[in-house]
């Protein structure tokens, strides 16, 4: 499903009301709701809408776990880090324990053996079946999400829930949720918008299935829902 919009605004809004909703669903009925961020600038104003009073009301942020969907290998205090931008933006701002966020970066380990830790993570929380109540993603121009970039021996994983490489180029580590985990989620949410992501947005929605070039096309839930919030400038019909 895809659902569009004239703005980011709007569309932050709309992320925002899925979010608390979806959270409050989770905790009505099993006590507790289990989220993987985004991270770039796709969800600043999300994270920075869900930390005013009106929002932040609506959540009991004692019963929220927090995962990520990727991350750059680095520390949490560096200015890339997707955990900071969420701290920064929310999870500062909200009554939530700190042993119920899962940064993805840890000190003193390698990404490798990191990877292998936070699937443990994942399963401590979720239990065996792994499944995330919301997932937000973005979409970069190139048609990647999370750490999921075009021709990358990371699109073929089935069985890691958590997998780490070296991105060439980039020249750096990343850690990223694969497909085979993101798609056992209740709820996928992508959030992308603006001009530069039409081309990727069209050939992910509406091109041959050719998940190797366009990543964003692995991202089929097993019985959850999929949802696409984007703007007018990212959206336009395939001839």
């Amino acid at each position: 499903m895809v659902s569009i919009f004239n703005n980011k605004e709007e569309i932050a809004t709309d992320a925002a009301n899925i979010f608390v909703a979806a959270a409050q669903n989770a905790i009505q009925q099993r006590g507790r709701f289990v989220v993987a961020l985004t991270g770039g600038s796709s969800p600043v104003a999300i994270y920075k809408l869900l930390a005013t009073p009106s929002y932040k009301a609506k959540i009991d942020w004692q019963s929220v776990f927090v995962f990520w969907g990727d991350e750059r290998w680095v520390p949490l205090d560096e200015e890339r880090s997707n955990a900071k931008m969420a701290y920064d933006c929310l999870l500062s701002h909200v009554d939530i324990p700190k042993s119920n966020i899962f940064p993805m970066y840890k000190e003193g380990v390698s990404a490798e053996d990191y990877a292998l830790e936070y699937e443990k993570s994942i399963k401590s929380v979720t239990g065996e079946d792994g499944k995330f109540d919301l997932v937000l993603l973005g979409m970069g121009d190139d048609g990647h999400t999370a750490s999921l970039f075009p021709g990358q021996a990371v699109l073929q994983e089935r069985d890691k829930w958590v997998s780490a490489y070296y991105l060439e180029s980039q020249s750096m580590f990343r850690i990223t949720l694969t497909a085979a985990i993101i798609n056992r989620a209740k709820q996928i949410v992508v959030v992308t918008f603006g001009e530069n992501k039409a081309h990727a947005l069209n050939e992910v929605l509406y091109g041959d299935y050719n998940p190797e070039k366009y990543p964003t096309q692995l991202i089929k839930p097993l019985d959850g829902k999929l949802l696409f919030l984007t703007d007018q400038a990212a959206t336009y019909i395939r001839e």
